[in-house]
């Protein structure tokens, strides 16, 4: 759970990372069953991170609580 700006940021940049591996593995990839088989995974995750985005950005900065 994405709890401050900090772990957003992080979060969007691996977001970005596996889009750039999924991307590349497009490329690489010439059989169809093998690309969904080692994508599928990228995109689980990506899928996982950007539902934390939206729960995170869902809601005023005031509302999260802060841990201490």
């Amino acid at each position: 759970m994405i709890e401050n700006e900090r772990e957003l940021e992080v979060t969007l940049e691996r977001i970005g990372h596996f889009l750039a591996q999924l991307r590349q593995l497009r490329k690489m990839e010439s059989n169809p069953t093998t690309y969904r088989l080692s994508a599928s995974g990228f995109i689980a995750e990506i899928d996982r991170m950007q539902l934390e985005v939206r729960e995170y950005l869902s809601v005023l900065p005031t509302q999260i609580e802060t841990t201490a």
